[in-house]
């Protein structure tokens, strides 16, 4: 289900902002409003974002730029009230710009901003956070019952993360549970998935997953944790078991599971885990709603039919899987899965013992997934694109590779067993 919150509350916190900007005669005019009223209307929409109202992108940004052009055009002395500051070093944090920390520390001449707090920021907002590292851990242990707290935590596990994994994790950790249902509690849940898949932590992986699926299953950014999910399983499977998975999932809606199992059979029969393929195939099939996932279910457990001995019955399911029903990608899937079938079954012939025909394929333009940007990706909605495949025939999909690759080194391993067999002259 959606959160109960609806965009008409979110339109209430950014009209009560956009009027007083259009009326300087309101109560509420422009040298009234302090920003760190401002900030929790920010705040409120970044986490019903994360919570599922993607409807609130629009006005995130919005709140961004009002809030950029009052810190901008505030009188210094205003930041003599601490929460003030503390709204324009969360809005840094919170995919502000950057220039606007810069511009405000900068003139600080009564010394109300932490230099050392805003140094390491603005270290860490142009990419060179690593160079911060130390001090940010420092300080977001100094400053941990501060409203700032939750957000040094996560930027410190975000800057440990290629030299400390296990810091990191604490630092996640630190974040999630001092900022519960929030923006940052989301962004500290999908890292820390991603880190205990990439470290091969899979108890931890598995206790992240399924606190992850139960509440932010509706964010902009769980295909991501998807991704890293389908990563932990296929890696996985026999430590993670098909229990694992259902209860990892089950609070997840019919499409959403049914995605999730399409991900692990198309992973898995790539990777060559024919049962895991086909245990997943068949989990998609019972929860299709409609011909497309039913035909993506058949085309995945055809591919973990393969190497079976009923390869003419999975050649046949392949091939029976109308073009209409895959993308580009999933078409290409098939025609490397026919080509590792037909020299299955082919009978050997004196050429197979000599050397492989090449096998061409068309190229395929692949749908577009998001990537979520590595740097201030705390709010906002993912910044980057992966573009087209490119290259020629003979270059296509590493997915497609692999699978090729793997079907031709069982037909040489055949082969060798029949030279080893043919009667010597």
């Amino acid at each position: 289900m959606r959160p109960a919150r609806s965009i008409t509350s979110l339109l209430t916190a950014g009209l009560a902002v956009g009027a007083a900007f259009a009326h300087p005669a309101s109560a509420q005019n422009r040298e009234d409003l302090a920003p760190y009223v401002m900030l929790r209307s920010l705040q409120f929409v970044q986490d019903s974002v994360v919570l599922g109202d993607h409807s609130a992108a629009e006005m995130q940004r919005f709140m961004l730029e009002k809030i950029d052009q009052r810190l901008r055009s505030a009188d210094p002395s205003i930041f003599e009230d601490p929460r003030n500051v503390d709204a324009a070093l969360v809005y840094a944090m919170s995919g502000g710009n950057p220039a606007t920390l810069e511009y405000l520390a900068s003139r600080d001449m009564a010394g109300n901003f932490d230099n050392r707090v805003a140094d390491a920021l603005r270290k860490y907002l142009n990419g060179k956070g690593t160079l911060a590292a130390k001090g940010l851990g420092e300080m977001a242990k100094e400053y941990r019952d501060e409203k700032i707290g939750p957000y040094l935590a996560l930027v410190s596990g975000n800057v440990m993360v290629s030299t400390d994994p296990k810091e990191a994790l604490f630092f996640y950790d630190w974040a999630r549970l001092t900022a519960p249902g929030t923006i940052i509690e989301e962004a500290a849940l999908r890292r820390s998935v991603a880190i205990a898949v990439d470290a091969n932590m899979v108890e931890q992986a598995l206790s992240y997953a399924r606190k992850y699926a139960r509440r932010f299953v509706h964010s902009p950014y769980a295909s991501q944790f998807a991704d890293f999910f389908v990563q932990l399983v296929v890696g996985h499977f026999g430590a993670v078991t098909e229990e694992d998975v259902d209860g990892a999932i089950e609070f997840m809606d019919a499409d959403r599971r049914r995605e999730i199992f399409l991900r692990i059979a198309r992973a898995a029969a790539i990777a060559g885990k024919n049962d895991l393929a086909r245990l997943a195939s068949a989990k998609a099939e019972a929860l299709a709603g409609n011909p497309t996932p039913e035909a993506l279910a058949r085309l995945y457990g055809g591919l973990a039919g393969i190497p079976t001995h009923d390869v003419n019955a999975a050649m046949q399911a392949i091939a029976d899987v109308p073009d209409d029903m895959l993308s580009p990608r999933d078409r290409a899937l098939r025609e490397a899965a026919k080509a590792v079938a037909e020299q299955v079954v082919s009978r050997p012939t004196a050429e197979s013992f000599a050397q492989e025909k090449p096998i061409n394929m068309p190229n395929t333009e692949d749908a577009k997934s998001p990537v979520v940007s590595p740097r201030n990706e705390i709010a906002g909605p993912a910044a980057a694109t992966e573009g087209p495949m490119a290259g020629t025939a003979a270059k296509f999909d590493p997915a497609f590779q692999t699978y090729v690759d793997s079907g031709r080194s069982k037909l040489n391993a055949i082969d060798e067993m029949l030279k080893e067999e043919r009667p010597s002259k």
